[in-house]
């Protein structure tokens, strides 16, 4: 009998959002350890070379400073190959293992102090030396390794060439960093061989999988926990070095040791969105029906491991053209490695693709969502799958309608309001929609309530409402009924909590593990004499608020605590396990944006500012209206960034990272974000997963960025290709 859907669809408020608006939420740096002292990194104050001194002198002679740790005196560690952390191709950084420096502010030494005034003013005494060498900083500079994931179909040299319409475009991405509100921050405690962490992570399997393959310890031997994330955008996907770090210096003191990564370390010890150059060179009929496109992509990384993204993949299939080639390429420099940051790949593609589509409109005069709407697929193009569902065409129908686009000028940069330039854009983005192997254990107590738990994250999609309701749903039971916990590696293994699979993999681990309890409920019942529901079909039973009932004959009823009760039971138990199907996919499955801006620049000054945005989302179910708004918001604003602030300036002669910190790192406040509107079309994708969602928060930031640069350009008639769009662009 299919279960009664009361939960899943309706806008729960966040089933934490007391604890975290009181303070009562514990974040990583919060936990308070007996005995804890304080480790504080020392960073590199050089672009490339070799360590040739330090000097701790000073350092240890100050008062409550337990240790300095770098290459001279640490534990050799083990630092194993380890393929479950999200490490890119290459020789992960090895904390305090050699002499050599890779990037400027790369960690050389950890003071470790009983205070962390003691530790900073330490750390600050800390004397090192370098054989310092020129580092090879910007994607100008660097050689580009061999082809990643190389794609080709027709032959689009000779489809351009052959095209009445042919355009080529540069577009240039500023680098982006994650800065969450929480900073990094690990606590490493050992007993014995046995180490428990704390960390700020989205996969504490991974960040347990590594502690394990760096100390040589089983994976049984490591704990990690993280109750609760304050925002990450992909940055807690690995684990960087100050995790390993911190239980280094945990286990040469034999102290429980707190490392919190500061706000200026986070532009250096953790990932960021990889600059790009991005050329585009296209051609079409005069009508604007695409015939071909080539892609030519650049894009940083270090000098150690190869980072690479799906920055290919929208190129492949997001609008329909016989002739495609695809060139996506690394280019490795003194650098920190990349890591992925929302919408990874998609949406840096996303802002190429899109802003060659209206520089193709405004050269044919056509307007740009029928120029869209005209390169439409039929299928997938790029994989040769029919789309399990794509409704792209209906968010741009609706995103139009919504933000009043007959309003927009036909001839860029013709509509004005007093000094005021006005323009309308939009973009469409895509991001696919994907699902791990995931596991969740449910229980059933005698009281009636239930406990889920799994090893998943919520850095702030809102995973414990989602899954709440979830369980909920499927075990008849009311929201307050219902505890969902997650973070803990004791916990059921689930795969990273990014990539927009969260719902579709963990969800479905909890609603298979629910459905199995009920399940074992009904028949417990059913074959119980004592039951009111005793021989009955079991296909007939369905509960609701606890209290197990014949859909034709409500009265016929028990509860779970009578149940329970009766049949001497403590508790019920269920592992739900859940893996996406193997072999060829039969679909191609993605979620779908249409973002649209309104934008006001001033004539004379060139001030952007941003009027109106309007974002429609094909995304399958919406598990929890509430949860999605919040997404979105936070996607548009995210982009907002991308499209006119954010962007990291560094110094070429060292690799020092002029702007990192939020007064000069620009990001956007309450007056660069203007009136939003989210709207997500009804309906699921059944080919996805069961429970019928594609996947929501990275999609909300694809396309946002591109509508933003296209509405500028219809308001001032000029077209900048580097993002940030800055006001000395429109001098």
């Amino acid at each position: 009998m299919t279960q009664p859907r009361i939960a899943v669809g309706t806008g729960h408020a966040r089933v934490e959002g007391r604890l975290k608006v009181t303070g009562q939420a514990r974040y990583t740096a919060d936990h308070q350890v007996d005995g804890f002292v304080h480790a504080v990194m020392v960073d590199a104050t050089v672009g490339k070379g070799r360590i040739t001194g330090i000097d701790t002198t000073a350092a240890l002679a100050q008062p409550n400073v337990l240790t300095v740790i770098s290459h001279l005196n640490a534990s050799r560690l083990a630092y194993k190959a380890n393929n479950a952390s999200n490490h890119p191709p290459g020789e992960r950084l090895r904390a305090f293992q050699d002499d050599q420096v890779r990037f400027f502010g790369q960690p050389v030494a950890v003071v470790v102090a009983t205070t962390l005034q003691d530790a900073q003013h330490a750390a600050s005494l800390v004397s090192v030396r370098y054989d310092a060498q020129a580092p090879t900083i910007g994607l100008d500079n660097g050689t580009a390794g061999a082809p990643m994931m190389p794609y080709a179909r027709g032959n689009a040299g000779e489809g351009i060439a052959a095209s009445p319409v042919r355009l080529t475009m540069d577009y240039v991405f500023a680098r982006n960093h994650h800065n969450p509100m929480e900073p990094h921050a690990t606590i490493a405690q050992w007993d014995g061989d046995r180490v428990t962490v704390w960390d700020k992570t989205q996969w504490v399997n991974g960040t347990q999988a590594e502690l394990a393959a760096v100390f040589d310890i089983p994976l049984a031997s490591v704990r990690v926990i993280s109750p609760y994330v304050g925002g990450a955008f992909g940055s807690a996907l690995r684990p960087w070095p100050h995790v390993i770090i911190a239980a280094l210096a945990a286990r040469m003191t034999r102290r429980p040791v707190k490392l919190v990564v500061t706000r200026r370390q986070l532009y250096f010890n953790t990932g960021y969105r990889p600059a790009y150059e991005y050329r585009i060179r296209l051609g079409s009929d005069r009508l604007g029906k695409l015939r071909a496109m080539e892609h030519t992509i650049r894009a940083e990384t270090s000098s150690y491991e190869q980072f690479s993204e799906g920055v290919a993949l929208p190129g492949m299939s997001l609008y329909s053209m016989p002739d495609v080639a695809i060139d996506y390429r690394s280019v490795a420099l003194d650098v920190n490695t990349p890591i992925w940051m929302r919408g990874p790949g998609p949406a840096t593609a996303a802002c190429a693709i899109e802003m060659s589509l209206d520089e193709l409109a405004d050269r044919l005069r056509i307007d740009p969502i029928a120029l869209r709407l005209r390169n439409e697929p039929a299928q997938d193009e790029g994989m040769g799958l029919p789309f399990s569902t794509r409704r792209l065409r209906e968010c741009m129908t609706t995103g139009a309608a919504q933000i009043g686009w007959q309003r927009r000028a036909a001839r860029p940069g013709t509509r004005r309001e007093g000094d005021w330039l006005i323009g309308l854009g939009m973009a469409a983005g895509v991001y696919h929609s994907g699902a791990g192997p995931a596991q969740a254990n449910v229980r059933l107590n005698a009281d009636g309530t239930a406990l889920v738990q799994a090893a998943s994250s919520d850095m702030g999609p809102g995973t414990y409402t989602s899954m709440t309701q979830v369980a909920a749903d499927a075990l008849g039971l009311t929201m307050q009924t219902v505890q969902f916990q997650l973070g803990d590696s004791l916990f059921p293994q689930t795969p990273p909590h990014g990539g927009s699979q969260t719902m579709a993999s963990v969800g479905s681990a909890v609603l298979i593990g629910s459905d199995t309890l009920r399940r074992q409920a009904i028949d417990l019942a059913v074959n119980d004499p004592g039951s009111p529901l005793h021989g009955e079909d079991p296909e007939q039973v369905v509960v609701r608020d606890g209290r197990l009932s014949l859909r034709t004959q409500p009265n016929r009823a028990e509860t779970y605590q009578q149940l329970l009760a009766r049949n001497n039971r403590e508790f019920l138990e269920a592992r739900g396990q859940f893996a996406p199907e193997r072999g060829a996919p039969r679909y191609s499955s993605s979620a779908y944006a249409a973002t649209f801006a309104e934008v006001a620049v001033d004539a004379r000054l060139g001030l952007i500012r941003i009027r109106r945005m309007v974002g429609v989302y094909d995304a399958g179910r919406i598990v929890n209206p509430r949860l999605a708004e919040s997404q979105a918001i936070g996607g548009m604003v995210g982009g907002i960034g991308a499209a006119l602030l954010e962007h990291t300036v560094t110094d070429g002669r060292d690799g020092r990272i002029v702007n990192a910190n939020l007064a000069d790192y620009l990001v956007p406040v309450n007056a660069d974000v203007p009136a939003l509107r989210a709207t997500y079309l009804r309906g699921e994708d059944p080919h996805v997963v069961a429970l019928g969602v594609k996947g929501l928060g990275e999609v909300t930031l694809c396309g946002v960025a591109p509508a933003i640069a296209n509405a500028v350009s219809n308001a001032t008639g000029r077209r900048i290709r580097e993002l940030p769009i800055t006001v000395e662009a429109l001098q």
